[in-house]
């Protein structure tokens, strides 16, 4: 079953935004970084796939029709064929539909790459940007919805250079800091690995302490993550609450 949901279902709805996942009978079934790494497959395979029936075609249209002008005289006295060849190239080159077909082959393999180093199966950008059009239809929300696109890109890119900084560092014990800013003490956390879910402005309790963080951003060193904590004077357990033992 696992095949089915994940393999054949999951890898199609892959493509399409996770907003628009999560209204699908089959989304807790899927296990969406597998079905995003063949999701990412399928679209680089298409991609290469639609530009050799593209280069074929195209290639063959060009040269016979650049030939023909050739032989009535168009093109001056003498054409060679290498030179008959390099210009329908080019022009296959200028082509749009080449450069779509470019673009959803990269895409394919940044959407390969994220889903299988950060387990995030993220959808195909156009269908994103059509979800975006549509919710945002009626108001003016241009100028937001470029910003979301280039977030979204920022997303992708941040997440996958974080695996491959990580990828051959040896987990280490974390490493406390701790100082004072006034009346607050400031607790700062320094990790080997990420810590999901660790986002401002999240209450985190270490041991009996309760803190706010403030910030979270990512360095360099066998503890790239760097965690930055404000000491709250009382607080309350609940179900966001995170939780970090020191012992």
């Amino acid at each position: 079953m696992e095949f089915l949901w994940t393999y054949l279902f999951g890898s199609l709805l892959a493509f399409l935004p996770e907003s628009w996942r999560r209204v699908s009978l089959w989304y807790g079934r899927v296990r969406w970084e597998r079905a995003g790494t063949v999701s990412g497959i399928l679209e680089m395979a298409g991609a290469i796939t639609g530009m050799g029936y593209w280069y074929m075609y195209e290639m063959t249209r060009r040269i016979n029709q650049i030939t023909d002008m050739a032989e009535s005289g168009k093109l001056g006295p003498e054409v060679e064929e290498h030179a008959v060849r390099g210009a329908a190239l080019t022009l296959w080159y200028m082509s749009p539909l080449t450069w779509i077909l470019f673009y959803f082959f990269i895409e394919g393999a940044i959407r390969m790459c994220a889903a299988a180093f950060t387990e995030k199966a993220f959808g195909s950008l156009p269908f994103w940007m059509i979800g975006k059009i549509f919710s945002g239809m009626g108001t003016r929300s241009g100028a937001r919805t470029g910003s979301q696109v280039r977030e979204h890109a920022r997303s992708i890119a941040g997440s996958v250079r974080e695996r491959v900084m990580v990828a051959g560092l040896q987990e280490v014990p974390d490493e406390l800091r701790s100082e004072t800013d006034g009346a607050d003490e400031i607790l700062e956390i320094w990790a080997s690995k990420k810590k999901e879910e660790w986002e401002p402005p999240k209450i985190v309790r270490v041991d009996d302490r309760f803190y706010r963080l403030e910030e979270s951003r990512v360095g360099k060193g066998p503890r790239p993550f760097q965690y930055r904590l404000r000491g709250l004077s009382a607080g309350v357990m609940g179900r966001k609450v995170l939780q970090y033992k020191t012992k």
